[in-house]
């Protein structure tokens, strides 16, 4: 078919997790562009991806349920913050996936209203009921209250609002809730899916040496690929993780982290303007799932 020789997007978020449209209304819009295959990838939730699927796809272009898991760092390798894994091909009736991911969310929304209180205390006039309702319904996050930020004057911007309040180490951060890697990549693989290793050119490592003894330890634990192609990489950490992809044999897999309005900068499908991710990336992903789940 001819739309195979189109561009994909792998790496999508909606109104399921922090993203400013509904999973309809991505699908609608990558059909539109002409993308050839989309991924939704919402944080620590597959409803988006139920959603669409229950709606049914259009003939006119692929689709993969995926998902994007905050989790810790293997202790034994002293990193900072969160390691970001991509599920994706996951059966979605997987009990033990929807359990885990929902005691995520109930994590994360237990978080909202500490966050709100620290700003609260700081003298912004704010409430969680102003979040709920800027975020569409689904489940809200930093962005929504950075959104409600800026339309209130508190903020210049949502960058404005994570650098002086809500990025970590900021006055009203609350760390999120994260599981361990080992249990994020075995619940990826339980649901038949194939975890993949997100934006690795935002990890905060000191060397090139470090990243790969981290990259060593996730393919321990069953980790199939990483994300090369990233609108926030520069070309030489392309190069550097095309690299690894090939002397480890993981997937290279790419996408855009599009979250409408909430990033207006990243364009579906387009990052920054002038990103792509051929369709022979979604082509060896969509081969390795395949073969993933049938041992499953």
């Amino acid at each position: 078919m001819a739309y195979k020789s189109g561009n994909v997007d792998l790496h999508i978020h909606s109104t399921a997790s922090d993203g400013s449209l509904k999973p309809s209304d991505i699908l609608a819009f990558a059909q539109k562009i002409g993308l050839a295959a989309i991924a939704l990838t919402d944080h620590d939730s597959i409803e988006g991806a139920r959603e669409v699927l229950r709606n049914g796809v259009p003939q006119t272009i692929e689709f993969l349920s995926g998902v994007e898991i905050s989790a810790d760092p293997p202790k034994a390798l002293n990193i900072s913050g969160s390691l970001h894994i991509l599920g994706y091909g996951i059966q979605l009736d997987d009990s033990i996936i929807n359990t885990i991911l929902q005691n995520q969310q109930d994590a994360r929304k237990n978080r909202n209203p500490q966050i709100i209180a620290h700003l609260n205390a700081l003298g912004f006039e704010m409430s969680l009921e102003e979040v709920i309702a800027i975020s569409g319904k689904g489940q809200i996050g930093r962005p929504h209250i950075a959104n409600v930020m800026v339309k209130k004057g508190f903020a210049a911007s949502i960058d404005d609002a994570f650098d002086r309040y809500l990025g970590k180490g900021k006055p009203a951060y609350i760390d999120k809730p994260r599981i361990q890697t080992r249990t994020a990549i075995g619940m990826i693989h339980s649901a038949g899916g194939v975890a993949v290793l997100a934006h690795p050119g935002l990890i905060e490592l000191p060397d090139s040496k470090q990243f790969d003894d981290l990259l060593h330890e996730l393919i321990s634990l069953g980790l199939n690929g990483i994300e090369v192609y990233y609108p926030g990489h520069t070309h030489s950490q392309t190069t550097y993780f095309t690299h690894l992809a090939d002397k480890y044999h993981l997937l290279a897999t790419g996408g855009t982290d599009f979250h409408g309005e909430i990033s207006p900068d990243i364009g579906l499908g387009v990052g920054h303007g002038n990103f792509c991710v051929p369709y022979a990336v979604y082509e060896r992903l969509l081969k390795e799932i395949n073969r993933a789940s049938s041992y499953r």
